[in-house]
């Protein structure tokens, strides 16, 4: 029977990477290959398995918590309309503009900030490439530098909270193992000081860069700062700077303090966007459609995958495939730590061809009652499977920003360039990883 789950397992894998729809795939295939099962070898499952299944997909309907996932998601495409971006690097570069690397600063400073408020990469990338990148060229950034900057800024929204990324890591973990722990606020807390760390590590390579190479990272003149910082320049910051902060602060802030659930906080935050927008000057009855329906497609997809990875886990685990991985593992005798680098490597490698919405709904729900049987802080393994598709997302020659990035990025910009740039973000991300997997205490700094 175990054998017999572990077939399912690869053969949704194989046909999603054949490009079929994943949601279809993982329902479909799975529903056809237990009928299969109960004809051929009803000694292994029977149609009551099978009647289990409407409670599931309920059970998935009337999660409570989910519902942060569309309110989470409107609060990021509202935010992406308000000029937000715009507006934040403008105010960065009048902060941070006087020192060498200025600019390449306030990118990751604006892409945490805008991880925080959007948590969307695809949209903070693309956002981030527009509007920063003709800047950065004209001003003779190296190309490496620019484009690598912008690719890492963009995906931080995959590990800083509120993360979609960690909302659907949470809710999976959680279900999949059967500990209430690991809810999506304990997430969040432990998700936080990590995330800030890599930004830190980011901004210290940029300064390390820019100060040996001045010239492929040069400052803005002293006239360009003063003109910038014109009059009305506090208002500008405020509007820019402050509020966004605030809305964060709203938002994390009644999460990590108990005031209320990370569903409630999302309604906070999508409120919260929506009179940004407004007090930017950009909300308009075409902004607010166009937000409205990005957002139900987005939601509509996120849970018709979800659905459909609910009935592939149900015959997963009727034909035994977890208690034939746990097994597996005890009888090979293969560590925590051995089991737990196999597993990153195949999400690794994984995140070249899937999106991250499928990694966590096919391999995650597979491997955590393994990481429970064997007594891992799953919060821990959590944080470490977010940084790790973030650093997916980066790596040549698939990662999916640099895909994003390059359609976007000018003429002049070659693929070359991309992969050259990434590589030392992407040595910072293999290096923090290190750092998570030796100290696990930096999660409950906070």
């Amino acid at each position: 029977m175990g054998i017999l789950a572990i077939i399912l397992f690869f053969l949704i894998f194989l046909l999603i990477l054949r490009g079929y729809p994943v949601a279809f795939t993982l329902g479909g295939v799975s529903i056809l290959f237990a009928l299969g099962i109960i004809f051929l070898f009803p000694e292994y499952m029977s149609f009551s398995d099978l009647k289990l299944l409407p409670f599931r997909i309920m059970g998935v309907v009337n999660n409570y918590v989910l519902i942060a996932v569309p309110l989470f998601i409107f609060m990021g495409i509202m935010l992406e309309k308000s000029g937000l971006a715009e507006s934040l690097l403008e105010t960065m570069a009048s902060l941070f503009g006087n020192i060498p690397g200025g600019l390449s600063i306030s990118v990751v400073i604006v892409g945490a900030l805008l991880a925080a408020s959007t948590g969307i990469v695809g949209a903070t990338v693309v956002t981030m490439g527009l509007i920063s990148l003709p800047t950065m060229l004209s001003r003779n950034y190296d190309k490496g530098l620019a484009t690598g900057t912008i690719a890492a800024s963009g995906t931080l929204g995959q590990i800083i909270p509120p993360s979609i990324v960690l909302v659907l890591l949470a809710d999976t973990m959680s279900s999949s193992s059967g500990q209430a722990s690991i809810d999506v606020g304990s997430m969040f807390k432990a998700a936080l000081f990590p995330g800030v760390l890599l930004v830190v590590f980011y901004v210290v390579y940029i300064l390390i860069f820019a100060l040996r190479n001045p010239e492929k990272a040069p400052a803005f003149s002293k006239a360009e700062i003063n003109e910038m910082r014109g009059p009305g320049y506090i208002v500008k910051l405020i509007k820019a700077f402050v509020m966004p902060l605030l809305l964060i602060v709203a938002v994390l802030g009644s999460i990590f303090s108990g005031i209320a659930s990370p569903t409630e906080a999302a309604a906070v935050g999508a409120f919260g966007s929506i009179l940004l927008t407004v007090l930017q000057g950009r909300m308009k009855w075409s902004v607010l459609k166009d937000v409205m329906e990005q957002t139900t497609h987005l939601t509509s997809m996120v849970f018709m995958i979800l659905l459909g990875a609910t009935t592939f886990t149900l015959i997963f685990r009727s034909l035994h495939g977890d208690a034939y991985l746990v097994a597996l593992i005890t009888n090979a005798n293969l560590s925590p730590m051995v089991f737990l680098a196999v597993v990153m490597v195949v999400i690794f490698i994984a995140g070249f061809f899937i999106d991250f919405i499928e990694i966590i709904f096919i391999v995650v729900p597979v491997v955590t009652p393994i990481f429970a049987a064997l007594e891992m802080d799953l919060l821990w393994v959590g944080i470490l499977i977010a940084l790790n598709l973030q650093t997916s997302f980066l790596t040549p020659p698939f990662g999916f920003s640099l895909f994003y990035l390059k359609g976007v990025a000018p003429p002049e910009i070659s693929t070359r360039d991309l992969y050259k740039g990434i590589i030392p973000f992407i040595i910072i991300q293999l290096i923090f990883i290190s750092l998570i997997l030796i100290f696990p205490s930096i999660l409950y700094v906070l």
